[in-house]
């Protein structure tokens, strides 16, 4: 209740009486009590902390120079890119001229008019679920951008069945296959599984341009005689040799060609300056120092924002960086375990999965319809589940789309494995963890104390194949 202040006129607020007592107390209440206890308690608790998994399975290069080149064998075969494109109503799609040279036949061309030509003569059709683009064998009249919609393609096995060979979304081209040969013919069939929109490019089109200039006639050739030289399978410049002689003959020689031109990456970093005021620092340290609890939290979410960065960051990131070759779409929208035995049988030695929470779910939900039970395996005392005996790790990082669709991340990891590593530098000035430091700013006038928080970390892919992704992921429910 509250009663008036004679000094003030204003009211002050009385304690409560017990209500057990009826506020006729014969002992010392508890609030009076506590006066004289100490109060038991935590250390400051954050919700946003997580497994942070991907930061403790990354196998970690200390980049003593700042910056870590990737040398590769010399690469013949381009990877296929994805294009994008530009809408302004239903009805006016255009592809982006610049993205064209994410096509593997145009990579690297640098006529900018040639391409806003090009891409300019690009019509767009609409296309029905179940419709057929085209049927293995038939001639290739055209060539196809994939701005909306999800294809499959498909061949006639060997016993009359339909065997489908791979599906094609968003961003993807079809065609590029013909280039150079004089009568080209379709290796598959493609059919629509839904609705969506092509840009499509008549082959005579192609066949205009190579004539009229020069500069891509000379490139298109470049490319051709590129894919004509002897390679791996992976598309890497082969080296001769020979198996399986009797007798004394000539062997062949040759050497392994490196790439000119290796990436190089830099570290990058993640910062923040953390304040505290002196009063605070010097009086309230018992019995939790207020300085540590400080920069406990801040450390924390610098290596949440870390995460994040390698997870999604388009310099270094693993969504931005995987290789366009090495990314297959789901089949059916949901996450089966189809389609997590294609994306395990991608690479070798797959170390761990990474999905966002309810990626994983949706997985169980698929493998409970099939009346599987994923198994487990122990990391560093944790039991996690996993599949075909790898890791599936759980990711928060790992976006979802408007469409309530993700991905799922396949890696193997380690430089002795050519797989994916982490970068960092150790040994920097008044380093708090590896790769992380802590270095006074100074006192300003207002008596505040600043702390710079830095870490310094990147992410490199050492070969195309150390990393894979399971796209559109579909984490909704559907109707039983």
């Amino acid at each position: 209740m509250s009663t008036p202040d004679s000094a003030t006129g204003s009211t002050v607020d009385e304690p409560a009486p017990d209500p057990s007592t009826d506020g006729h107390l014969t002992s010392l209440s508890t609030r009076a009590a506590r006066r004289l206890a100490t109060t038991t308690k935590s250390e400051p608790q954050m919700q946003a902390i997580t497994s942070r998994w991907l930061l403790k399975m990354l196998p970690w290069v200390d980049v003593k120079g700042g910056a870590y080149r990737v040398n590769r064998r010399l690469q013949l075969r381009s990877g296929r890119g994805r294009v994008h494109f530009e809408q302004n109503g239903g009805d006016d799609i255009r592809v982006i001229p610049e993205t064209l040279t994410e096509l593997p036949v145009l990579r690297g061309y640098a006529d900018l008019d040639v391409l806003r030509e090009i891409a300019g003569r690009f019509q767009r059709r609409e296309v029905r679920a179940g419709q057929v683009l085209f049927e293995a064998g038939q001639p290739v009249t055209e060539a196809y951008l994939v701005a909306h919609g999800r294809f499959i393609r498909y061949i006639n096995g060997k016993y009359g069945d339909e065997e489908v060979v791979g599906v094609v979304s968003d961003g993807a081209q079809m065609g590029d296959e013909a280039v150079g040969q004089s009568d080209p013919l379709w290796l598959s069939s493609v059919r629509a599984e839904t609705s969506g929109v092509v840009l499509a490019l008549p082959w005579a089109v192609v066949t205009e341009f190579t004539e009229r200039v020069p500069s891509l006639a000379a490139h298109l050739e470049a490319y051709v005689g590129r894919h004509r030289r002897p390679m791996n399978r992976k598309g890497e410049a082969d080296v001769p040799v020979q198996a399986g002689h009797v007798g004394e003959p000539t062997l062949t020689g040759g050497f392994v060609d490196y790439e000119l031109s290796p990436r190089e990456y830099e570290l990058s970093l993640t910062q923040t300056v953390l304040r505290v005021h002196t009063r605070v620092a010097d009086l309230y340290n018992d019995p939790m120092n207020q300085t540590e609890q400080q920069l406990r939290l801040t450390i924390e979410e610098i290596r949440e924002r870390q995460e994040w960065e390698l997870v999604n960051n388009r310099e270094f990131g693993l969504l931005h960086n995987t290789d366009y070759s090495q990314r297959i779409s789901t089949f059916t929208g949901p996450p089966t375990p189809d389609d997590m035995d294609e994306l395990l049988s991608m690479r070798r030695r797959t170390r761990l999965f990474l999905a966002h929470p309810k990626a994983i779910a949706a997985f169980f939900r698929q493998c409970n319809r099939r009346g599987l039970v994923p198994g487990t395996a122990t990391v560093d005392g944790h039991e996690v589940p996993a599949w075909r005996g790898v890791p599936l790790f759980p990711c928060s990082k790992i976006p979802i789309t408007g469409h309530h669709t993700t991905s799922i991340l396949a890696l193997r990891t380690g430089e002795a494995d050519q797989g994916v590593v982490g970068l960092y530098q150790t040994g920097i000035p008044e380093e708090q963890q590896p790769g992380l430091n802590v270095r006074f700013m100074g006192i300003d006038t207002a008596a505040i104390i600043s702390y710079l928080v830095t870490a310094y970390y990147s992410m490199a892919i050492l070969v195309p194949d150390a990393a894979g992704i399971l796209e559109n992921v579909q984490i909704g429910r559907t109707a039983e």
